[in-house]
C-alpha cells in the first residue's frame, strides 16, 4: 500500500523524487540510490520500488537485490552499500533525535516526546530526514502540521 506523504504532494504524481516511503527502504537494506539512478528507472519500475516490501530480513534482502539489478539493468552501474543501523533514530520513540529538535527550535516549534512516540516509523524517519537534508528542510514546516504536531 502506498503511503506518501501531503508535503510530497508536488511530485508525487510524476516521481520526480524519491518518495519517503523508499527513501525508508533504502535506509532499511542498506543502499544509496542516487536520483540519477530513479531518473532512469521506468514509472513500472519505481511503482515495483514503491510496492515490495521490505520489514523483514528476508524482505530486506530481496528488496536490495531487486534494487541492484534495476539499477545495473538501468545504469550499467552498481549501487553503493550504506551501513546498515541496527537501531535506528526512527525506531527510538523515547528519544527525539537533536537534529529534529534542533530544526523545530529554529522554527520555534516545541515537540513533546508524547507526540514523538505517536508518530509512526515512517513519520519520525520523515521528520529526521527532513532535518538533517539542505535541498529539503522547507518541507519540514509542513510535515510538522500534517503529523499533527502542529495545528492547521
Amino acid at each position: 500500500m502506498w503511503q506518501f506523504f501531503e508535503f510530497e504532494s508536488d511530485f508525487v504524481a510524476s516521481l520526480r523524487c524519491i518518495p519517503m516511503q523508499v527513501r525508508y527502504k533504502l535506509d532499511t537494506c542498506g543502499i544509496k540510490l542516487r536520483l540519477q539512478h530513479w531518473h532512469s528507472f521506468s514509472e513500472i519500475q519505481r511503482h515495483q520500488l514503491i510496492d515490495l516490501p521490505c520489514d523483514t530480513d528476508a524482505e530486506e534482502s530481496a528488496y536490495r537485490e531487486k534494487l541492484r539489478s534495476l539499477v545495473l539493468e538501468a545504469c550499467q552501474d552498481d549501487p553503493k552499500d550504506l551501513p546498515i543501523d541496527q537501531d535506528p533514530a526512527w525506531m527510538q520513540i523515547d528519544i527525539i533525535p537533536e537534529s529534529v529538535l534542533a530544526h523545530a527550535q529554529e522554527l520555534n516549534v516545541a515537540i513533546a516526546i508524547s507526540q514523538w512516540q505517536n508518530l509512526t516509523s515512517l513519520q519520525r524517519f520523515a521528520l529526521i530526514k527532513l532535518s538533517t537534508s539542505n535541498h529539503e528542510n522547507n518541507n519540514f514546516l509542513p510535515a510538522l502540521t500534517e503529523f499533527g504536531i502542529l495545528d492547521k
